[in-house]
């Protein structure tokens, strides 16, 4: 099956040998988002929330490059600097869900690049829930 590399101008260029997302078959396989803005590439300033938003917006713009949408994300992997920050992280992202949400873990991590906070990865069926 054929491997196609996903890239959008809308969200963070890689800051390594990754691609923002990887297509395969109606798969689509995010890379781990941190709160960059795509614009200048530097951390959002802000808290958690700030750098949630912004994360998600980022994810949005991914998802929305490989042909997907929040509603065909059947699995998520959060990670967190300091699980502390579970309940505002969980509120953000579950705004984005408005029907079933999909299977997630939710993890605390010693350090995440460039001193993000969090960071979420996500895999779509393409075409499962719509846009």
């Amino acid at each position: 099956m054929q491997r196609t590399a996903i890239a959008t101008a809308a969200a963070p260029a890689a800051i390594g040998p990754y691609s923002q997302a990887v297509r395969v078959g109606d798969l689509l396989f995010t890379s781990g988002q941190i709160p960059l803005d795509p614009r200048t590439g530097a951390m959002v300033d802000g808290g958690i929330a700030a750098q949630t938003r912004q994360v998600l917006d980022n994810l949005d713009a991914v998802l929305t490059a490989g042909g997907a949408g929040w509603a065909d994300v059947a699995r998520a992997t959060i990670y967190l600097l300091d699980l502390a920050d579970f309940a505002a992280v969980n509120e953000l992202y579950g705004q984005r869900f408005l029907g079933p949400p999909p299977a997630r873990s939710t993890v605390q991590v010693a350090r995440l690049p460039k001193d993000a906070r969090v960071e979420i990865d996500l895999v779509a069926v393409i075409g499962s829930g719509g846009r």
